[in-house]
């Protein structure tokens, strides 16, 4: 049975709970008829997947502020949390297949598990499961590039187009072999990028190898993230460099 959860307790039991796993919301009303009807639905769903997704319910009559926050228009809604964030929902009672399709999405796959790894073989199982699988394909390539192959890596990192970490990866895999750059590499690999990155704005002075360095300090800017003080320094250095 799902849990019953409220304006005060929100923050608590959904948002901050979903960063451990996906949290549903069922929003209802106990007027609402296809509420009732959805219940049952969405609860066996949920069941199937034994804990590795959580269901909780609103009453929207006792909690219009989280409903409101939330921009709750029809009843029933569901909206699926993800790192305290709505990832997806629907309005409306949904058929059984439907609600099973919408809850098998939110969980991980095997492939996703494995590829939470560290270690290569499970890298390489979750590639044999989702041939695809880009957090697979970019750890497995740091992994290789790390010992030295590069041409599995840069094997592996093709045709991800729009992905600038896989981008990163594979324009480091064309300067293997640089002596200039393997310091900037051990820096990006053991966890200092404020070096790694200071490292390779030195080496944009060398036109021939500047678009791949480019992209790599691009790469380490997409994991830093947008509003990292380091990131935001060394992409206006990058582009005053460039200019």
């Amino acid at each position: 049975m799902a849990l019953e959860v409220s304006d005060a307790d929100f923050q608590q039991r959904v948002l901050e709970r979903s960063s451990e796993l996906p949290v549903l919301v069922d929003f209802w009303a106990d007027w609402c008829q296809p509420c009732h009807m959805l219940a049952p639905v969405i609860e066996k769903a949920v069941a199937a997947h034994e804990g590795k997704v959580e269901l909780v319910k609103l009453d929207v009559d006792a909690n219009q502020e989280t409903a409101a926050r939330f921009g709750v228009r029809g009843l029933p809604t569901v909206k699926a949390f993800r790192d305290g964030r709505v990832a997806t929902e629907f309005t409306g009672a949904q058929p059984p297949a439907v609600v099973e399709r919408f809850v098998d999405e939110l969980v991980p796959s095997q492939a996703d598990e494995l590829a939470e790894g560290v270690d290569e073989e499970s890298l390489r199982r979750a590639l044999e499961l989702e041939p695809g699988h880009a957090d697979a394909r970019r750890r497995l390539a740091r992994l290789l590039l790390a010992r030295g192959d590069s041409e599995e890596a840069l094997a592996l990192l093709e045709d991800m187009p729009g992905d600038f970490v896989a981008e990163g990866l594979a324009a480091r895999a064309r300067l293997a072999g640089d002596p200039d750059l393997d310091a900037a590499f051990d820096a990006w690999d053991g966890g200092d990028p404020a070096r790694a990155l200071e490292l390779l704005q030195a080496a944009l002075a060398d036109p021939e190898r500047r678009d791949l360095v480019r992209r790599v300090m691009v790469a380490i800017f997409t994991e830093l993230g947008p509003e990292d003080p380091l990131a935001r320094e060394h992409r206006r250095r990058l582009s005053a460099a460039l200019n």
